[in-house]
This record gives structure tokens, sequence and C-alpha cells, in this order.
């Protein structure tokens, strides 16, 4: 079947159902080692999951690694531009869950991104990246232990789809021609915008189904965390654009009240119901004055759309959510996309899961990761109904590589999310113990090291993997 790997004689494949992995105690899991520093990070990481797994289950559970080829190392086995040959793509496709460093994004080679393509290929829709502090990690934020999110972002849709045409390109000139003089004319909402005639032009898809995968995903998360973190919020700048980001946000808040609607509320509905519970006899006219500030300057037709909403809410919820049960329910709510950036920041503390499409989530993992200690520190899943690739979020390096001194905790850390996603809770926990201790003993790579004050020995690549083992105990 393959043509230049070999599956392990040992182990079981993994499987999907209902989208969750059926996972045996001794999963083959393909890894690609990745190009630059990944010949140093690979090898870190993978001693320090294969001890937590030992250390946690005592040989009743272990992982089969399977080695596969992506990026520069595939192209030196399989021959020039192979970066991503069919053998690596027929074993995610069987054994589902896989593991990765960082590619090399090719030139010249026809493929745009490996890590896109994999995404697209598998439809790994969601991409997460939970952001955390680890105390003593060096941080530019005072208070970075306050930011504890995960980013839900959408990975197949949005800028993602690529969809667009250079300037002067001859479909271009002809979309540019058709909207200027047909379509924008014919859209009173649109007024009198013209596309200059110069422009590059690009579609944003955004659809309700990859919307709303996303979302029943990040609520899935949301309903396996403690109760002080279960909140999804909504990003998206649908003030500006409407029918994309704005129908984001609509998509998200009507799978959570219906999918999910013993589950949810709403921040709306948590204002509606609030305002009952503080004032028994209140009168549809005033619940609906005081969750709309500016109610008493709108028409009386939007008047009174929002009082029927009101009575909506109170007749079909106040039994199962009112009196306060809301609290106990995961709150969906949503910020708009600039207002979410700054919010992290000066109140970190008030969020849990962002789901988001694909350009901001792009900005807002990297600005979240950032506060806890940079893409050094930075796990990352694509996960989708039937197949999970686990990678870490930053680039090759290619000057560190070999040199035995790049941070692993970028992989390492995405190694703790598979072993969750496997269900493998208490060798995930010893692992986020292990870091968490050695950084806070200062026992740390150079990145992290050189940040430091007083500034400490840097350890090798291999060194910080056994100081993190060493904390098993």
């Amino acid at each position: 079947m393959y043509k230049h790997i070999t599956p392990p004689t040992t182990g079981e494949k993994i499987t999907f159902k209902g989208g969750e992995p059926i996972v045996p105690d001794n999963p083959i899991i393909p890894f690609i080692r990745g190009d630059g520093t990944g010949i140093d990070i690979w090898p870190a990481t993978q001693k320090v999951l294969d001890a937590a797994v030992e250390k946690a289950y005592k040989g009743k559970r272990k992982i089969s690694w399977f080695k596969v080829y992506a990026g520069d190392e595939a192209c030196d086995v399989y021959g020039t531009y192979q970066y991503l040959p069919e053998d690596t793509l027929a074993a995610i496709k069987e054994y589902g869950v896989a593991i990765k460093g960082p590619l090399t994004t090719p030139v010249g080679g026809g493929i745009r991104s490996l890590n896109v393509a994999l995404r697209q290929i598998f439809q790994l829709y969601a991409c997460v990246r939970p952001c955390r502090y680890y105390p003593g990690t060096p941080s530019p934020h005072k208070n970075p232990e306050k930011l504890d999110v995960i980013v839900y972002r959408e990975n197949t849709e949005d800028i993602y789809l690529g969809i667009e045409w250079k300037r002067d390109d001859e479909i271009a000139k002809k979309l540019i021609s058709i909207l200027n003089q047909d379509l924008i004319p014919a859209t009173p909402e649109h007024g009198k915008k013209q596309i200059p005639l110069d422009s590059g032009i690009g579609i944003k898809p955004i659809s309700k189904t990859g919307s709303q995968r996303l979302v029943r995903r990040a609520i899935k998360h949301a309903l396996q965390l403690p109760k002080n973190k279960q909140q999804v919020t909504l990003v998206h700048k649908g003030n500006i654009m409407k029918y994309t980001e704005g129908a984001f946000r609509d998509w998200g808040y009507e799978l959570a009240t219906s999918e999910f609607r013993q589950e949810c509320v709403t921040e709306r509905e948590s204002w509606i119901l609030s305002n009952k519970e503080n004032k028994p006899d209140i009168s549809l006219e005033e619940n609906a004055r005081l969750i709309d500030p500016g109610y008493d300057a709108l028409t009386p037709e939007k008047q009174q759309q929002i009082v029927k909403e009101v009575e909506a809410v109170l007749n079909s919820i106040w039994d199962s959510h009112g009196n306060s049960k809301w609290k106990d329910k995961i709150m969906v709510n949503d910020r708009i996309a600039d207002s979410i950036f700054q919010q992290i920041q000066t109140r970190p503390d008030e969020y849990s899961i962002l789901a988001t499409m694909n350009l901001n989530g792009d900005y807002l993992s990297d600005a979240a990761a950032a506060i806890v200690g940079g893409l050094g520190m930075g796990p990352g899943a694509n996960i989708g109904d039937s197949a999970a690739i686990f990678e870490a979020t930053h680039g090759t390096a290619p000057k560190h590589a070999g040199l035995d001194r790049i941070n692993p905790g970028s992989v390492i850390l995405s190694g703790v999310m598979m072993l969750e996603y496997l269900g493998w809770q208490e060798a995930a926990d010893l692992i986020k113990k292990g870091i968490g201790e050695a950084i806070a003993n200062q026992e740390v790579t150079y990145d992290l090291a050189r940040l430091m004050e007083p500034k400490v020995e840097p350890l090798k690549c291999s060194e910080f993997a056994e100081a993190i083992i060493k904390r098993f105990s």
C-alpha cells in the first residue's frame, strides 16, 4: 500500500464515530518530524510523551509511532517538489490522528502552504489554540496569569479558501465591470460605491454549515470545562460585514439556542431573565428598555420588535432558565473583533473560549500567545469529524536546526492536547505539571532564559525535555 513508509507491526487504528475518536490502548499515530528545528524538537517531544504515558499507565497504554514525511524531508525521500506525498495522506486518513513539527512553506512547488493543504484535504475545520500561562514564563504583561483562553478558529473558509484574482487579470476586470455596472447599482444599500479598476479581487465565503460546525465543537468543549469557564464568545466584524461576519454571529446564536437549548443561555437572554428576577412584576416594555439603552430613540416598530423578543424569551425559557438557573448554563455572547483584541489584554479573565472565523482567529491566537510567553509555548490542533492533526504553531527556524537549543514547548504542549483528545488526561496532566515546575524553577531553553531577570543559564532542547520528565514523580 505504501511506497516508502512501513506501519508499526504492533498497535491498532483510531476510528471515529459521530465526529469523536474511539481510541484503543495502543493506538498507531503517524508523526511528521518537521523541517528545520523539527530535527531537535520532535525527539524531545516524543521522549516526553512516551515517558508520561508510561508513568501514568504502567504499560497498560502505549503509543505506536509511525514515521511519515512532509516538507523538505519528504523531498529527500520522494523527490523534488514532493512536499506532501500520497503515502503521508493515506497514512493520516487510515490512522486518523497525527502530530507534526513545523513545516517549510514550499517555493515554486505548487502548494501554497502545507499546513493549509492538510487542513483542507482532511476537512480539519477547527483550529484549536489554547493560551494559558505557566508561572515563571517571561511575559510583556503585568498579569499574564489572568489569561486562560482557547481560540476556536474556523479552518477551511474565509481567506483560507483563497479565491482571488490579481490586478489586471482578465477575470478580475470582468468581475469589477459586472460589480460596478450591474450588481452594486442594483443593491441600494451599497449606495454609489465603485471598485477601483486597478484592484485585485478576493472573495470571502462564510457558510452556515462551516460556521455552525465550528461553534458546535466550541460549545461541546465548553461543556467539559469547570463551571466558571463555561463561556463561548463569538468574535466577528459583523457591524461592517453583515452578511459574512455578522451571519457567523447569527448562525452561532441560532445553533446555541436550538441544538444546545438546555445547556446554553445568550448574554441578551440573561439580561432579560435577570431583569425579571430582580423585579418580578416588570412589564415587557420596561424590560425591553433595560436591555436596549437606545430604546426610547427607536421607531415604534423597532420598539415593538424588542418587546416581542422579551416576551418570546420569557415564554420559552423562563421555566428552564429563570430564577437564576441560567447562571449554571454555558454563556454565549459575542464581541466585535477589534474590541476583543484590547479586552484580552485589559480584561483577560472575562473570557474562556473564543469562536472566530479564519482571519480574525489567526491574529487573535498569536496575540493571545504573546501575552503568555510567545509562540514557542503555543500549542495547536486541527480537528475535523474524521481526523485530527496536532502541530507546532511556530516556524521552522532553520538557522537553529541541529543545535539542540530551540524550545520544544509548542510541540510538547500540542502533544498534551493530543493526549487530552485521546482521553488520556492523566498523562496530559503529568506533562503540564512537569512543564510548569521546570519553568518555575527557571530550567528553560534560551528563548525564555534570555528574558528572565536575573538572567539564567539556558538548557538545551533535550535537557528541557529531561527537566520536564524529572518532575513526573
